[in-house]
């Protein structure tokens, strides 16, 4: 697991009272930051959802033969968290959120880390009025669009596992809670465009995530069954609504420690998509599924 602890903030700036002014400003700023290891806070309180979800196992051999792989975006595909604390961190300060009190990564990693934002209007500024704290919302996603623009990195070993995938001639889709703005804008950073056939924003489904519906669209647009398909996600919310789905989930352990994701359903949980228990796995359904092309000839 890595630190937001070494991200290097500026020195909060006054006060003000209109958070469109905020933005402007912080637009402006460039703001880096170089992950570092640390010890993730014990517990995050669990999300409740009306799904199913899959028994928690020790591997992937159920989905044999694998069909396709769905990866949520935020955490996963890459490093965002430690943009979106710095962004919400920053703009709560500024409007006096907790007294003017910096949010901490517990904070974060508790009530904001994963949720879709209509979910945050309600834990975050319940007493705003409905327009006021969309648009507050929405000023904090250009901020952070503006700060993946220029610090974005992919989880480390993506493109070794896409061009697996590729060579294996698996389906994908990319599912997620983020706003259209936000994914499109990630995908394209990372170089992915091409390579998802489907993007299914949990906006667009009667539930969001935790709720499966976003996963069970992805399916339903590929064509493909449970069965023979699994998930990368790295928030509790997202495992949920992948096991929902009846899918097993892989759990990226890069900012939520591996208690707290197996806990939700994780099958296991990697650092990295360059983690030898992720490509013990693979091997082993790619054997799999030479076998039963083999028995089938």
């Amino acid at each position: 697991m890595i630190s937001f602890a070494s991200i290097q903030l500026p020195p909060p700036p006054p006060l003000r009272h209109h958070h469109s002014t905020l933005v402007s400003a912080h637009l402006h700023k460039t703001t880096m930051y170089q992950p570092d290891r640390f010890r993730f806070f014990p517990h995050v309180s669990s999300i409740s959802s009306s799904a199913r979800p899959v028994h928690s196992g020790s591997s992937l051999a159920s989905v044999a033969p694998l069909e396709a792989i769905l990866f949520d975006i935020d955490g996963t595909l890459c490093d965002s968290d430690p943009l979106h604390f710095y962004a919400f961190r920053d703009m709560l300060q500024e409007i006096g959120f907790n007294g003017g009190t910096p949010i901490t990564e517990e904070f974060f990693i508790k009530n904001i880390s994963g949720k879709h934002n209509e979910e945050l209007r309600e834990i975050l500024l319940p007493d705003w009025e409905i327009q006021r704290s969309r648009k507050f919302l929405e000023d904090k996603e250009a901020l952070f669009r503006r700060l993946a623009s220029e610090q974005l990195q992919p989880m480390k070993g993506l493109q070794k596992l896409c061009k697996w995938i590729e060579d294996c001639g698996l389906r994908r889709a990319a599912v997620t809670n983020a706003p259209r703005s936000n994914a499109e804008l990630l995908i394209s950073m990372l170089g992915l465009s091409d390579f998802f056939e489907s993007l299914v924003l949990a906006s667009e489904c009667d539930r969001v995530k935790p709720f499966p519906d976003p996963y069970l669209k992805a399916l339903q647009e590929l064509g493909i069954s449970h069965h023979h398909a699994f998930v990368f996600e790295d928030s509790v919310s997202g495992i949920k609504a992948g096991t929902g789905a009846g899918m097993p989930v892989v759990g990226l352990g890069t900012r939520n420690p591996e208690q707290l994701l197996t806990e939700a359903g994780a099958v296991f949980v990697i650092e990295d998509f360059d983690d030898p228990k992720l490509w013990t796995e693979l091997e082993e359904l790619k054997i799999k599924a030479e076998v039963t092309t083999t028995t089938e000839l």
